[in-house]
């Protein structure tokens, strides 16, 4: 994937820098019990997740509101570096079958830094403008930051 190739009016973007190494930032994103503990904001959970981390492979998860609901989301890796880049999108899902509503490609990268830091980038790119708008009004900014200080207070525990 060409990371010079942006749409800005098409994307939602996070940056955080974590006291961390990219290998534990990306274990944190790929093991399921890690992925758990911090990848939908409090008191949401996360009830399910089902991996297989390669290109095609599928990338499931179900969030769980705090009533009890479930909330399916199905999709597909698109790239998987180790420790360095992860993209995920909704416009498939397993066996490359159309979904029926794409919303986003999620593009997640892991920048070691010096004195073994990690700039974390978490990058929303929708297919166009009204869905971007659609993914701002849900809450991407509060939703997204509240999880990625999560994912920072879990890094701290292993």
């Amino acid at each position: 994937m060409n990371s010079n190739v942006r749409k800005p009016e098409f994307e939602l973007v996070l940056e955080r820098v974590f006291d961390a190494p990219p290998a534990k930032v990306y274990k944190a994103w790929t093991e399921p019990t890690l992925l758990r503990q911090w990848f939908v904001p409090r008191p949401w959970s996360l009830a399910s997740v089902d991996q297989d981390l390669r290109p095609g492979g599928r990338a499931n998860f179900v969030m769980r509101d705090p009533d009890g609901k479930d909330y399916p989301n199905e999709g597909v890796f698109l790239e998987i570096v180790p420790n360095r880049r992860i993209v995920t999108t909704d416009a498939f899902t397993e066996g490359w079958i159309p979904s029926g509503k794409p919303f986003m490609v999620a593009q997640t990268t892991f920048e070691e830094l010096p004195g073994g830091g990690t700039k974390y980038t978490a990058r929303a790119m929708h297919w166009n403008a009204e869905s971007k708008a659609e993914h701002e009004k849900m809450g991407f900014h509060e939703g997204w930051g509240q999880t990625a200080d999560q994912l920072a207070e879990l890094l701290k525990t292993f």
